[in-house]
């Protein structure tokens, strides 16, 4: 059997409703051939038949307790036969048959080390946080201009890039956006590719945001280049949540969705609430042990002994890029 051109790499966790469609998307690809590795972490509805059916290369089954995003993203790329392998989320599905064509494009050139597709929200998509996909992937997406963005969520690496440096098994959050900033300070480029779309969303409760926005602003703490006085109460409570409050009252009426913004303010004063609090506890763990001059494997094992894991649930939207940025 000749090499494949694409790896795909496929997370799952309960999903067997979005599987029905993913699956049947991705076989409908223009962009051939391709191999498929999954990763299930143990669910317990028909996801695990629905995988079987469509007869992966590689089917890795663990446990809740087993999953660790960073070592299962190693894992799938040392499975990889190709050079460009693709990660989609089992709940992210390709509006298309052309979805997958525009990552493998965007990782040909030898100075790219990864790539992410637009991202659409589903259709009971709560305002607040479809106001966050149009920040991240509308028309006019603010995220063009932060100092940093990627998503996991359907994106692309090219492995030999991820072979000079993998992703920090220590972390327990946001270690994509962690891997791509180390790309970029190699010389690497990060590129957005806006015709490879997903439909890809999730309605959080308010404890669910505070867990994602604690996690995310635990992990920022790990690289962020300036100092912890950077978050204060009023810049990242007072301001952050006047500042999101009035773009969720901005989008609610261009919308016609009045009736949400109550909701979403008070998932804003969480989500703000959260970002302070995960940033100083992470500030405190990574400075006092992560040595910026050892290599990542050295500080994986200075981290070992001290890992605090922030209990965080895994998000749609990476936007650690811009905590500091409201």
């Amino acid at each position: 059997m000749s090499a494949p051109r694409v790896s795909i790499v496929l997370r799952s966790y309960n999903e067997g409703w979005a599987l029905r469609e993913t699956l049947p998307a991705l076989q409908s690809q223009t962009c051939r051939p391709w191999e498929l590795i999954v990763f299930d972490s143990g669910s317990t509805d028909d996801s695990v038949d629905l995988i079987r059916q469509v007869r992966p290369r590689h089917f890795i089954q663990l446990t809740p307790a087993e999953y660790n995003p960073a070592r299962v993203l190693n894992h799938g790329l040392r499975l990889a036969r190709a050079d460009c392998v693709v990660f989609l989320n089992a709940d992210a599905t390709p509006q298309g048959p052309n979805w997958l064509g525009p990552l493998v494009a965007g990782l040909r050139s030898p100075e790219v080390a990864a790539v992410f597709g637009r991202q659409v929200p589903r259709p009971d998509c709560a305002a607040v946080y479809a106001c966050d996909y149009e920040r991240c992937f509308g028309p006019r997406r603010e995220s063009a201009r932060w100092d940093h963005f990627f998503s996991m969520v359907s994106s692309g690496l090219r492995k030999e890039v991820w072979a000079k440096r993998g992703f920090l098994e220590t972390m327990q959050y946001s270690e994509d956006d962690e891997y791509t900033r180390w790309c970029r300070a190699q010389g690497y480029r990060v590129v957005y590719c806006p015709d490879s779309v997903v439909m890809h969303s999730h309605n959080y409760s308010p404890a669910q945001a505070y867990k994602r926005s604690f996690g995310e602003a635990w992990a920022l703490a790990a690289v962020w280049p300036g100092a912890r006085a950077d978050f204060t109460w009023w810049r990242t409570v007072g301001l952050g949540w006047l500042n999101a409050a009035r773009r969720d009252l901005l989008f609610c009426a261009r919308a016609g969705r009045w009736r949400e913004w109550p909701h979403a303010a008070r998932i804003r004063w969480r989500q703000c609430q959260a970002r302070l609090a995960g940033f100083r506890a992470g500030w405190s763990l990574f400075r006092q042990t992560l040595d910026p001059g050892l290599p990542p494997r050295a500080n994986d094992a200075r981290l070992a002994g001290r890992r605090s894991d922030p209990g965080v649930l895994e998000g749609e939207v990476g936007d650690s890029g811009r905590l500091a940025q409201t």
